[in-house]
């Protein structure tokens, strides 16, 4: 197809000519505006006509292209926006404060004036503020305050390719609130490489006709493939730090690298440390993941300075939204670390997977944005052919309270009430709004309640959310930010000769300032991230400000003072001046599913409240423990890893969840004495907390039992006394002569 060309789908209008739109918006601004001509230009006038004849629009751009930045900026001067807003989505934080920062310097304006942003812990906007650009929860929480979106004219949802699990809830609820409340409301879906027909076909007006789909044939210099398998058992941070020797001594331009989480960024960065090569060739080294600081991340996307090389060592966070200038070389490990939902055990395990064809593309794609590159894969060229087409929307793989929680605090009960690209798994969504309901979010109807708003309230997982105002309420705030930033970033721990031992209690003497050369005996091998304390100290000082700021807890809201009363400035406390107990206690109530009881025997093997099997390692300072509350599992089943985890105390589980614990007599049939038993069982789930013999017994259930064992495997499994045995005998020889016996 021709850029900038649209291709409605069968049926549908063409759409009506604009023939003001460029010109309006160029007369408004600065000429900064238009001096940096983009691809993406070539198709803003289709762009342009398709919105004003409709409401939904799906674009089909590159990267590079430039739409990210263009796009929100060429739609200011139209004039069915009349002078609302524009709201665009992006998936991650580094990309939208980017995005407006690059936007703001096109107008010579400041972030905050015309174009602003909003993210987790920061918001730069203003009165003035025509185009926001925000992280994709944001937009369930506008609809949640105000389902009307009154003052916003069109909302963008940019790289939808990456099927983030929030983009398809924003989606599926600004669709909802077109259809009912908005018809004015304007819908552009933004893409790199996606089917774009099913997207078009989603948003199909009320006649059934499909969105427009324009495409933007984008800008791309040519870029060569080599492969570079590792060798036989090398490592991939080995095979990595081999090819990046070998890209800095044949070719020039920056390099950026492709590895598939923080720990092997660590590791190639060690591999490096002091290296004459890179000295030499002046390379100046970067990570980039989403955990490091906003500061660190800027540096790793800024230009390199003048005369020096910039080495690049990022996760999949570098494939689309961002910019990285002066990048000529690209390594791909071609791995990628993705969460994967159980819901049999209602657990997320980070999987290390083979990136799709599609994210390949976009990453060798990297190389080309400025001139001839280069793209080192490592794997053989026989490998393009296994690559799956593209990576499984986050929907069909992720834990779903958060999109459980947004659609009730929506008021939607029925996910089917709405339009979806993927719809939700049905037993995934079952399972998250049960969690819900433990967690007092949801009622038994799946309505909101009003515990369930203010979860909803606050940008972080409804676990955290509930633990942060249970903290509260019990005058423990500083403690449940602290937890929440241990539990919401990576481990602070890292193992030399395998997983650091379990203890979140460790973790909180590290953040509250002991030294780890003091707690060397219970860190084991372990190696601690300074670096990764000092940010998860300012994340837990986020999270109470976070809380200071929303709407509070049930009842009377918290006030200012009550809240910061309870603040420690970071670095100012001490190491062991937390409680224990109360951490215990609100990480279960966080995780009510994951509350374990060691089983019997020698191994520190544990049953999960769940039914799940999960283990610890022998030498873990928790291998003792009676009880535990489990905030991460590792591994698969039958039996998973305990990755980080507090000790519980048998009392502690009682209180904790008293309303929830089942006291019931057990009627069941002893193989060994052949006989039934009865038992007072008090339980949690499938935790058995305590039980004893029953001297009176219910007869029915006795019959149940005896009826079940004899349908199982006949009679003969009975108790029978000689004499009862020996009359079965003589009638079975009467019957076997005369068939009246």
């Amino acid at each position: 197809m021709a850029q900038g060309t649209t291709r409605p789908a069968a049926g549908a209008s063409p759409p009506v000519k604009n023939e003001s739109a460029v010109t309006s918006f160029s007369s408004q601004h600065s000429p900064a505006t238009t001096a940096l001509k983009l691809p993406i230009e070539d198709a803003l006038p289709a762009l342009l006509d398709a919105l004003a004849a409709t409401p939904n629009v799906v674009l089909e751009a590159p990267p590079g292209a430039g739409k990210t930045t263009r796009v929100p900026l060429s739609l200011l001067g139209q004039p069915w926006l009349a002078q609302q807003r524009i709201v665009m989505l992006e998936p991650r934080r580094l990309a939208a404060r980017s995005a407006a920062s690059f936007m703001a310097r096109q107008l010579n304006e400041r972030v905050g004036d015309t174009v602003g942003f909003r993210v987790r812990g920061e918001t730069r906007v203003s009165t003035r503020t025509r185009v926001e650009v925000v992280t994709e929860g944001i937009l369930a929480r506008l609809l949640a305050a105000d389902p009307s979106l009154e003052g916003i004219g069109i909302v963008i949802f940019d790289e939808f390719h990456e099927r983030s699990l929030h983009a398809d809830i924003g989606l599926a609820l600004a669709l909802q609130t077109q259809q009912v409340l908005r018809p004015d409301l304007r819908l552009l879906v933004m893409s790199a490489t996606i089917d774009g027909t099913s997207v078009s076909t989603l948003l199909s007006d009320d006649a059934g006709k499909p969105a427009p789909l324009i495409q933007s044939a984008g800008r791309m210099f040519p870029v060569e493939t080599h492969y570079r398998p590792p060798r036989a058992d090398e490592r991939i941070d080995s095979a990595a730090t081999r090819t990046i020797l070998e890209a800095i001594q044949q070719h020039d331009g920056d390099i950026l690298v492709f590895l598939p989480g923080a720990g092997e960024q660590r590791r190639v960065a060690e591999r490096l440390a002091g290296n004459a090569e890179l000295n030499k060739a002046r390379v100046h080294m970067h990570l980039l993941h989403g955990t490091l600081s906003l500061a660190e991340q800027d540096a790793a996307i800024a230009p390199a300075p003048h005369g020096e090389r910039k080495l690049v060592l990022a996760t999949s966070i570098a494939e689309t939204s961002l910019t990285i200038e002066g990048v000529r070389v690209v390594i791909d490990s071609g791995l990628s670390r993705l969460p994967r939902y159980s819901a049999r055990a209602g657990i997320t395990r980070l999987e290390t997977v083979r990136v799709s064809r599609a994210s390949a593309d976009q990453r060798r794609g990297r190389a080309g944005r400025v001139a001839p590159g280069i793209c080192f894969r490592l794997w053989d060229a026989h490998g393009d052919a296994a690559l799956a087409p593209r990576t499984r929307p986050e929907i069909l793989e992720a834990d779903l309270a958060a999109l459980a929680l947004a659609l009730a605090d929506a008021g939607v009960r029925d996910a089917t009430e709405l339009r979806w690209l993927d719809a939700p798994p049905v037993g995934a969504l079952k399972q998250a709004c049960e969690l819900l309901e433990q967690l007092g979010a949801v009622d038994k109807s799946n309505r909101i309640t009003e515990h369930g708003r203010e979860l909803a309230a606050l940008p972080t997982h409804p676990r955290l959310a509930h633990l942060l105002l249970r903290a509260h309420e019990t005058g423990e705030l500083q403690l449940g930010a602290e937890l929440c930033a241990l539990i919401e970033e990576r481990d602070v721990m890292h193992g030399e000769f395998g997983p650091p031992v379990a203890d979140l209690s460790l973790r909180l003497d590290l953040l509250r300032g002991a030294s780890p050369a003091a707690m060397q005996a219970n860190l084991a091998s372990a190696q601690v991230d300074r670096d990764a304390v000092r940010r998860l100290r300012q994340l837990a000082s986020d999270l109470r400000q976070r809380l200071i700021t929303s709407s509070g807890s049930s009842g009377p809201p918290p006030t200012r003072a009550s809240l910061t009363a309870q603040v420690v400035p970071p670095g100012k406390h001490s190491a062991h001046e937390f409680d224990s107990h109360a951490a215990g206690t609100l990480l279960a109530r966080a995780y009510p599913d994951r509350v374990a009881q060691r089983r019997a025997g020698s191994e520190p093997r544990y049953l999960l409240r769940s039914g799940v099997g999960a283990s610890l390692q022998r030498h873990d300072p928790l291998a003792d423990s009676a009880f535990l509350a489990i905030a991460d599992l590792d591994g698969a089943p039958p039996e998973y890893r305990i990755a980080r985890a507090i000790a519980l105390t048998r009392e502690q589980v009682v209180e904790t969840f008293r309303d929830q614990i089942t006291r019931a007599q057990i009627v069941e049939w002893d193989d060994e004495a052949r006989a039934v038993r009865a038992w007072q069982r008090t339980q949690l789930g499938a935790l058995v907390l305590q039980e004893h013999a029953s001297a009176t017994p219910n007869a029915e259930q006795v019959r149940e039992v005896f009826a079940h064992q004899i349908a199982r495997v006949g009679v003969d499994s009975l108790p029978w006394s000689d004499a009862a045995a020996a009359l079965r005998e003589r009638m079975a020889f009467l019957h076997a002569h005369d068939a009246a016996w």
